[in-house]
């Protein structure tokens, strides 16, 4: 599994015209799922991400996670975060899951950070979404649960 973590003040999806999903401080979070991800992918990335200790604490420090500080987190499905662009350039996407595993995994992620007493919105998986953001600092994290990167 791979994840675009941005830090924001606010963030929200549309499909079709329509807020599907919003928040405000917290997480938008772009997670695409990898063809041979399991379940111990999900659980590292929710983990890495209930975790994730990039909001400023009274010290003014990063060193707050998102339960710290009433975060939520806006999950949209973006497979295209397992584009391979070193050939060539048309991006292959050989190495995303098929769609029908891959929703599952993605309502799963939503469902355990949900289960972690957090605030989660999403977006539609495999609309044509538009996302739009004000990114916090600008704060954005690379998470690979391969370890990738």
């Amino acid at each position: 599994m791979r994840a675009v973590v941005q830090r924001v003040t606010e963030a929200q999806v549309r499909v079709d015209g329509q807020t599907v999903g919003a928040i405000a401080h917290g997480f938008l979070v772009l997670l695409s799922v990898g063809k041979d991800d399991t379940d111990a992918d999900t659980t590292y990335m929710v983990a890495k991400l209930a975790g994730l200790r990039v909001f400023e604490d009274a010290q003014g420090r990063m060193n707050a996670a998102l339960a710290d500080v009433g975060g939520s987190v806006l999950l949209v499905s973006q497979f295209t975060l397992h584009g391979d662009v070193r050939k060539g350039r048309r991006p292959s996407f050989m190495s995303a899951m098929a769609p029908e595993r891959a929703r599952v995994m993605v309502s799963q992620a939503a469902e355990q950070l949900r289960d972690l007493g957090l605030t989660v919105a999403e977006g539609v998986f495999g609309a044509d979404m538009q996302v739009a953001l004000v990114n916090d600092g600008p704060v954005t994290i690379l998470l690979d649960s391969k370890k990738v990167f």
